[in-house]
């Protein structure tokens, strides 16, 4: 069975952010079994984190034709370049630690995170690799783009570009991703856009650290001051990105995606798609178990063992997974039938803030009572900070509510929690809890 990775030392890196201009350094560290890939803004007071998941995805940022991810004040842009390359090496854990919002662009390639990596050696470490499986062929179409992924032994990519461009001709690269085939044909290959495309970037502000040598610029006579590195070299640096993005689901992929013209927005709504088989999958095959103690996830019926609420007011329905004293990700359904919508807005019902909140806040108090130090007693909700409303939450609506540990110290709790729609933040805040004994419900 493949073990998990991380690497054997520490690793400085710097360059310029492709689109901010940012002089940023990096430092690539060691982590534990099961870590995950986590990045940390060392600029940013108390240094927050957030991890290479789905979930911490940003869908639409200030800065376009890039990966980022974001979760509170830590937002990181212009990750897909060293996730790549951390796919291609295998690594699983990595703390990431990076002092601006976006990562360095470097050649615009992913060669030289590969190279560094590679050159600090990779650790083999104890437990297994988790890997996800597609199960069911999945596809998805925008704008004259396609992808479809299938079932296979292995992580193989097929990737056709074409453009409407009088220099751009179809490029076809298929190949199985491990990293010799990501060492030789893939890590060196650069970013590259159209020059109306350029010219565009940098009307907005953008584009500020590139230049003709990381990124490619193709002009209506060919490329602009400097060649390709081999003839289909803009075909494979979209498989690099495509790599990076699908590594942004946690853990890797066994199955075969076909794309053509795919970009950054495509992949991720593919995730979405592998996300959603992957939870379906879960959900069948995993059972509840009978104590919530050791649970991973929980139907209402665990839930209503650790939350004293009832209907009306039980706003979860099942947890799907919970990481011991770090993090927990429930869901709500929101059907017309809510109690709630007969009174508010109801000619065009809308869950309220309030009560968006108060969801995050109960899959909040089933995170902290997984801790034994807390068995016996009650999560009371104490304050909410920095609460962010950012779009309307309707009859229909699926809520994934996402919260994580901040810190617990013994009588109060602080957690970070975001509700999504479609992996997109309706909802942000930071919540508080206090502990009373169990006694408390008895009175």
């Amino acid at each position: 069975m493949e073990k998990q990775k991380t690497i054997k030392k520490d690793i400085e890196l710097s360059g310029r952010g492709l689109h901010t201009g940012n002089d940023i350094v990096l430092h690539l560290r060691p982590a534990p079994e099961n870590h995950g890939i986590v990045y940390v803004r060392t600029d940013l007071p108390g240094c927050p984190s957030v991890k290479a998941c789905f979930e911490n995805i940003l869908m639409n940022t200030e800065i376009p034709r890039c990966t980022s991810l974001g979760k509170g004040p830590a937002v990181i842009h212009t990750i897909e370049h060293l996730m790549s390359a951390l796919c291609g090496l295998g690594i699983d854990n990595l703390l990431v630690e990076v002092n601006g919002n976006e990562m360095p662009g470097l050649d615009g390639s992913g060669h030289g995170f590969f190279q560094a990596i590679q050159e600090a050696g990779v650790l083999e470490q104890s437990a297994p690799r988790v890997y996800i499986d597609i199960k069911e062929p999945v596809n998805v179409f925008q704008n004259g783009a396609a992808m479809l992924i299938v079932p296979d032994r292995d992580f193989r990519i097929s990737y056709a570009l074409a453009y409407n461009h009088p220099y751009l001709r179809a490029q076809f690269v298929s190949l199985t991703v491990n990293q010799e085939n990501f060492m030789r044909e893939i890590a060196p290959c650069r970013t590259f856009c159209l020059e109306e495309e350029a010219r565009q970037l940098q009307a907005e502000g953008l584009g500020k650290g590139a230049n003709y040598d990381n990124t490619l610029v193709v002009g209506e006579k060919g490329i602009i001051s400097n060649d390709m590195r081999v003839p289909d070299e803009l075909a494979r640096h979209k498989i690099l990105d495509l790599i990076g993005d699908l590594y942004c689901l946690g853990h890797p992929i066994r199955g075969h995606v076909f794309a053509i013209r795919s970009g950054h927005m495509l992949n991720i709504e593919l995730l979405k798609l592998i996300l959603r088989q992957e939870t379906t999958d879960q959900k069948s095959a995993t059972p509840v178990a009978a104590v919530w103690g050791g649970q991973t996830e929980m139907d209402v019926n665990s839930i209503m063992r650790i939350l004293p609420h009832r209907y009306p007011f039980l706003l979860v329905d099942r947890i799907v997974e919970i990481e011991k004293d770090r993090r927990a990700l429930g869901i709500k359904n929101i059907t017309i039938n809510e109690q709630f919508f007969s009174g508010h807005f109801p000619m065009r019902p809308v869950m309220p803030g309030v009560l968006i909140v108060e969801a995050l806040a109960q899959v909040g108090g089933v995170l902290v009572m997984t801790s034994e130090a807390h068995r016996d007693k009650v999560a009371l909700f104490m304050a909410a900070d920095k609460v962010k409303f950012r779009k309307l939450v309707q009859p229909g609506d699926q809520l994934w509510l996402d919260v994580q540990m901040i810190r617990d110290r013994g009588r109060t709790a602080h957690l970070f929690g975001q509700a999504k729609v479609n992996g997109q933040v309706v909802t942000e805040a930071e919540i508080a809890f206090s502990y009373v004994d169990s006694s408390f419900l008895a009175a």
